[in-house]
Parts: structure tokens; C-alpha cells; sequence
């Protein structure tokens, strides 16, 4: 049973009619990050969680194919029923590779939970009640300490919240995720916090499976040649799987092997994939690299933290938007309220503009044009001016859509007599 939850798909009621039905819903019903969730939200994997059973196909096929057609002889070749322990350690093992396939994709990775309101919105609604016209800025970064160090924080725009260090957000499950390492489309899931450790222990443990198929392979070949004195062409056509799987678990042992070799590099100098793309710390100090014997022990012997997100508990149907909506709307604000719009990209809050303060912006503009026909000033100030004036106007251009939409119901014939829109 799978259920996923697209809160743009869910039907919005009314808070009175909500209020008198009782409904209630579970956080995983109401969730806005692209998650897929079974059994109730017990288990949450990723939107690309499809991958997984190829994943578990590209494991299990030439296990099985080992055990059926290569260690039948090898099973006869040793004695003290050693062929049988070399079968079930294969067969012991995949499954031991598909539990912790299962584990790092199934559960939560440390996604954050996603904040109602933007940090500053309690101070602007304080700065709206007095009918203030201050511009406030929401800042895009924050700086903290890590030991001893400054470390460069962002605010998300869609969870509303100030990112901890070494937390990002993944593009991919529309989740902030701390200690976000990258999200791993074999595994159909994130890998954070929470399930790093399990994810190494996955691919560690698939490189030795290949290494251990690839080795009784060769064994069984070497023994077909001793057996029939037969060249290795010969003993290739005798067990041409034996050949396949050679081929096969050298190829894949390069891609996880080097992949156990690089985060096992990652483990030693504590960077999480991410980082070690991103800001190289190879080539400046790294904050968070505590020594080789520490970073190790963080990884492998600390406790893995409780999850952030309780995904059966239960909400309020009136309350289900605050989970399903990301950033405020200006337009469902209520008329007692001062608007509000949001630039996206620079963290910008500001209020509506007036029609005093819009006159003044169109005066300027103006003036501003005025200066641009004059061509009083040499060509090279002149350009200057220009890529001056083009930023000053694409912001005062802002400003006057933002007027107009804002007062388009109320004061449009106004509006077309005052400035000529």
C-alpha cells in the first residue's frame, strides 16, 4: 500500500465547516515534500523509490546465478562441506546487502520540519499594526559559530526556516535535510544524518559481495582446467556463467568500490559529499574535522539521532494547510493587514507603497529618463549610468506592478488618472 500527498491537489474547506466535522488528517496526508509514504507514514522513501527494485535486481540475479550454476562444483570440489558454507555465506550476505538497502531508504533522513511562517513575519505584522513604512529585509545568511570558526548559514524559502550548518535543501524530495551528503537515485532516497551510516554500510558491504562472487568464480574456473587440463578458453565454454559474473562483478566492484573508497575518505576528513564538491575544504580548513579517530567515531559509534517528524501524529483539518503551503500568500491576507510581497531571490519583505511614495518613485523615473536623452555625459559615463539606471528601474518597475495588482480592484480609474497607466 502506497499513499502520496500532493497538497496541491488537496481540497481546501472552509475553517468553520472543518471545525464542525471534527476531521482530522495524519502529517504524512498533508505533507509538502515529494515523499512517498507506506503503511500509514511508518515508512517514507523518495519520489524515485522505483529505483530500488532495480537495485535489488542488479543484487540478487547474479547471486542466485552463483549459487545455481557455480557452486554446484565447487560444492564437490572441497571437502568437509565447505562448498555448502561458501554457498550460504553468499546467500547470507545478500540479504544482509538488501536489509541495509532497505534501511537507508526507508526511513527518514533528517529532514527538518517545515517552520508556518517566515522568522521575521511576527515583527512585520508588529510594523503593520502602527502603519509603519519601513522596508524590512529578511536576510539571506546568517553567520554561526562552529568551533571557533565562522560559518555562513542560509534561509529556505520554502521550509522558512534558517538552515543549520551542513543542512541543505534537496531539489529532488523538496526537504531541507541536515548533514545532507546527496540523494542517492539507487537507493531512491536522501542520504542525511540519519541514514549515512547505513548508506556506506550498503555500498562497503555490496563491493565485498562483488570481490567474494568475482574470487569463487575464478576459484571455479581454475578448477575446471586442473580437472579436465584444459585451457582457460575451454574452461569458459564449460561454465560460461562462471565468465558472465566475472565480467559483470568487475565492472560494478570499480563503481561501488571506488565509491566505498571515496566516503570512507569523507569519513576520515568528516566532509559529507556535498561539501567536498561545493567548498573543497581540501584546499582550506575544514571546520568540522575533529581528527581521524573522532571523525570515525561520529560516524560508526554515536547515536543516531530521533527523527524531527512524527508522520502518523495527527492534525487538524483547518490546520492541514500549514503543513501543505510553503511561502505566505499576500493575496489570502486579510484586509486589516498591510500586504505584503516576497522577492524570492534577495529575501526581500516590503510593504505596499503609497500614492504619495508611488508619485515620488514615478517623479524619479522620470527624472531619471531625462538624464539618459540628455547625452550631456562622455560615452563611458554614460554607460555607467545606463546599467545604473536599468537596476534602479527594474526596482521601481517592481514596485509599480506591485502597486498596480495590489489596487487594481479598488483605485484602477484613479490610478490611470494619476500616472497614466
Amino acid at each position: 500500500m502506497q499513499e502520496k500527498m500532493y497538497a496541491a491537489s488537496r481540497p481546501t474547506q472552509d475553517k468553520g465547516s472543518s471545525k464542525a466535522s471534527g476531521q482530522t488528517n495524519r502529517v504524512y496526508q498533508v505533507w509538502k515534500g515529494n515523499n512517498i509514504f507506506c503503511f500509514g507514514g511508518r515508512f517514507i522513501f523518495g519520489p524515485d523509490a522505483r529505483s530500488i527494485v532495480l537495485t535489488i535486481f542488479l543484487i540478487v540475479i547474479p547471486v542466485l546465478l552463483f549459487a545455481v550454476f557455480v557452486t554446484q562444483r565447487l560444492v564437490n570440489e572441497f571437502d568437509h562441506h565447505l562448498g555448502y558454507f561458501i554457498v550460504g555465506i553468499a546467500v547470507g550476505f545478500t540479504i544482509y546487502d538488501i536489509f541495509l538497502l532497505l534501511l537507508t531508504s526507508s526511513g527518514d533522513p533528517g529532514i527538518l520540519p517545515r517552520k508556518t511562517h517566515s522568522p521575521e513575519s511576527e515583527n512585520f505584522s508588529n510594523l503593520s499594526r502602527t502603519g509603519s513604512h519601513h522596508v524590512l529585509s529578511c536576510p539571506l545568511f546568517k553567520d554561526v559559530i562552529v568551533n571557533g570558526m565562522i560559518v555562513r548559514v542560509k534561509y529556505c524559502h520554502t521550509c522558512m526556516l534558517y538552515r543549520p550548518p551542513r543542512c541543505s535543501h534537496c531539489s529532488i524530495c523538496n526537504n531541507c535535510v541536515e548533514r545532507f551528503d546527496h540523494h542517492c537515485p539507487w537507493v531512491g532516497q536522501c542520504i542525511g544524518k540519519r541514514n549515512y551510516r547505513f548508506f556506506f554500510m550498503f555500498v562497503s558491504s555490496s563491493t565485498i559481495l562483488c570481490l567474494y562472487v568475482l574470487t569463487f568464480c575464478c576459484v571455479n574456473l581454475k578448477k575446471i582446467m586442473a580437472a579436465y587440463r584444459c585451457n582457460l578458453g575451454e574452461a569458459l565454454i564449460t561454465s560460461p556463467v562462471s565468465g558472465v559474473l566475472i565480467v559483470y562483478t568487475f565492472v560494478i566492484v570499480w563503481f561501488v568500490g571506488g565509491l566505498t573508497i571515496f566516503h570512507l575518505y569523507l569519513i576520515s576528513t568528516n566532509q559529507t559529499t556535498y561539501e567536498n564538491f561545493r567548498y573543497h575544504y581540501d584546499a582550506k580548513l575544514n571546520p568540522y574535522n575533529r581528527g581521524c579517530a573522532q571523525n570515525i567515531k561520529e560516524i560508526f559509534f554515536s547515536r543516531i539521532p530521533e527523527s524531527k517528524n512524527d508522520f502518523r501524529s495527527k492534525v487538524k483539518e483547518d490546520d492541514a494547510n500549514l503543513f501543505s503551503s510553503s511561502l505566505p500568500t499576500g493575496n489570502m491576507m486579510s484586509s486589516d493587514t498591510t500586504k505584503t510581497s516576497f522577492d524570492v531571490e534577495i529575501g526581500l519583505k516590503r510593504q505596499a507603497v503609497t500614492d504619495d511614495e508611488f508619485g515620488y518613485l514615478h517623479s524619479q523615473i522620470s527624472s531619471v529618463s531625462g538624464l539618459e536623452i540628455s547625452g550631456s555625459q562622455p560615452m563611458r559615463s554614460r554607460w555607467g549610468s545606463y546599467k545604473g539606471n536599468w537596476e534602479m528601474s527594474a526596482e521601481f518597475d517592481d514596485l509599480s506592478t506591485e502597486f498596480r495588482m495590489e489596487n487594481m480592484f479598488s483605485d484602477t480609474a484613479k490610478l490611470e488618472r494619476k500616472f497614466g497607466l
